[in-house]
């Protein structure tokens, strides 16, 4: 086989193989975004309605994984004993290249509650 025709043939293994790797997402950046929760009253359990995912009970910071700095549209819904629950929706921008520096510069997103009548 000559030498051409072996760069072609490598040269096509390496084509598949590239291809391959996009269409599975094998070679997308993960970046990550963060969200600090702050309700009045402090206390309130945060809970994310796509899977009924627990967050925490605020103050809380919370951080969300992305692709390639893509936002995510999240819903949440904050429950305390005695005040009305409250539902809120929001981006979470994942623009951020490591957890350390998504939880330093959060999004916040504040909520009051009110009491229950």
């Amino acid at each position: 086989m000559s030498v051409s025709r072996q760069w072609a043939t490598w040269t096509g293994y390496l084509l598949v193989i590239g291809v391959a790797l996009l269409l599975t997402g094998c070679g997308k950046k993960v970046t990550y975004g963060a969200v600090q929760f702050i309700t009045t009253p402090a206390g309130v359990e945060v809970m994310n309605l796509k899977d009924d995912a627990n967050l925490g009970m605020t103050p809380v910071n919370v951080i969300w994984e992305g692709v390639e700095g893509e936002s995510e549209y999240v819903t949440v819904e904050f429950n305390k004993n005695g005040y009305m629950n409250e539902i809120t929706s929001f981006w979470v921008n994942a623009r951020h290249e490591t957890r350390e520096e998504a939880i330093a510069n959060p999004q916040p997103i504040t909520v009051e509650l009110q009491p229950r009548r």
